[in-house]
C-alpha cells in the first residue's frame, strides 16, 4: 500500500499521487509499488533491507546523496501470541525530492504521523522528518515497556494468589518482548551515534539539538528495559522456587496423612489375622473397644510428633 502526504501551511493533506517534497508511506508494497518506488531513482536493495525482518538497525548512502536509515520499531502483535511485543524493521529513505517510509507492517508511528496530529511537521525539511520519526519511535518504545510494566504488575498479583505455572508461562512471554527490546534499542543506539557524526545532519542546530534528544530518549529506553528485564528475571526465579517449595509442602503433607491413615489398618490387620489369641483377649467383653482406644492413640501420638516437627 502507498500513501502520499505533503504538508501546506497548517497540515499534513494526502495527495493522490507523488509530488516534489512529499512523504511516500509504502506499507508492505506490491512487486509494483516496488516498481513505482524505485522509478523515483531508489535502489531495489534500500526497499529489500527494509523489508527483512530481521535486518538490523544500519544507515546506507549512495553517492547521489539517497540515504537509507534503518531502524527497529516496537510492534504489538496481541496478548495471545507466544510474543506480544516484538521489533520490526523501518526504512526512512531520504532523497533530494522525497521523504520514503518502507515498512511490512502499518505501525502505530505511522499512522500517528499519517493521521497529522504531530505538531510542525514539514516535508521539506527532510531531515528533520527522520529524527522526528526517530524521536517517535524511540518514544513508543518507552510507552510500550510501561505498558508491559503494567500487564506484568497484574500477572504478579495473580500469581500470588494461585502459584499455577499458567502466570508463570506468561511472565516468560512478556521477558522474551524485553529481550527483543533490549536488542533493538542497542541496535539504534549504534545508528544514532552514527547519524551525529554525519554532515547532513550538523547543517542546523535544531537538527543537532533533535539528534542529541532522540539519542538521550533512547538512552532511557536502553536503562528502563534492561531494569524492567532484570526485575522480571529475578521475579520469576523467586516464584518458581515457591511453586516448587509449595509442591514440597503438599507432598510432605500427603505423606503424613497416608502414614497416620495406614496405623488403624496396620493394628486391625493384626488383630484380624487368623490365629489363636490368648483367651483373656479374644474373649474380653471390651476387646473391640480397647482396640479402637488403642488405634486412635497412636494416632494422636503420630498426629503430635508430626506438628512437634512441622511436617504438618
Amino acid at each position: 500500500m502507498l500513501a502520499f502526504y505533503k504538508n501546506n501551511e497548517f497540515i499534513l493533506e494526502k495527495l493522490d499521487e507523488a509530488a516534489p517534497n512529499c512523504w511516500i508511506n509504502a506499507v508492505n508494497p506490491t512487486p509494483e509499488e516496488k516498481d513505482f518506488i524505485c522509478s523515483l531513482e531508489i535502489p531495489l536493495d534500500f526497499l529489500t533491507y527494509s523489508l527483512d525482518i530481521d535486518e538490523r538497525s544500519r544507515i546506507e548512502e549512495e553517492d547521489s546523496g539517497t540515504m537509507l536509515i534503518v531502524v527497529r520499531v516496537p510492534y504489538y502483535h496481541g496478548e495471545k501470541v507466544d510474543i506480544p511485543y516484538v521489533t520490526i524493521p523501518l526504512g526512512i529513505i531520504l532523497t533530494e525530492k522525497y521523504i520514503v517510509t518502507v515498512c511490512s507492517q502499518d505501525t502505530d508511528i505511522i499512522q500517528t504521523f499519517a493521521s497529522g496530529k504531530v505538531a510542525k511537521l514539514s516535508t521539506t525539511k527532510r531531515y528533520r522528518f527522520a529524527l522526528r520519526l526517530l524521536m517517535m519511535a524511540t518514544v513508543k518504545f518507552l510507552d510500550d515497556v510501561r505498558a508491559i510494566n503494567k500487564v506484568v504488575d497484574g500477572l504478579e498479583d495473580k500469581l500470588y494468589a494461585s502459584m499455577q505455572n499458567t502466570e508463570l508461562l506468561n511472565l516468560l512471554k512478556y521477558q522474551k518482548s524485553y529481550v527483543y527490546f533490549s536488542q533493538a534499542l542497542k541496535q539504534n543506539e549504534l545508528t544514532l551515534v552514527r547519524l551525529s557524526r554525519l554532515k547532513s545532519f550538523q547543517k542546523y542546530e535544531e537538527d543537532e539539538d533533535l539528534l542529541e534528544d532522540v539519542i538521550t530518549e533512547n538512552t532511557q529506553a536502553i536503562d528502563m528495559t534492561n531494569i524492567s528485564s532484570s526485575i522480571l528475571a529475578s521475579l520469576m526465579d523467586a516464584f518458581a522456587s515457591v511453586i516448587s517449595n509449595n509442591l514440597n509442602v503438599v507432598m510432605k503433607i500427603l505423606a503424613s496423612v497416608t502414614i497416620i491413615m495406614s496405623i488403624p489398618n496396620i493394628v486391625t490387620g493384626f488383630f484380624g489375622m487368623n490365629v489363636n489369641f490368648p483367651e483373656v483377649i479374644s474373649a474380653h467383653p471390651l476387646a473391640a473397644l480397647i482396640i479402637l482406644i488403642l488405634v486412635i492413640s497412636m494416632i494422636i501420638i503420630s498426629v503430635l510428633l508430626f506438628q512437634k516437627r512441622n511436617w504438618f
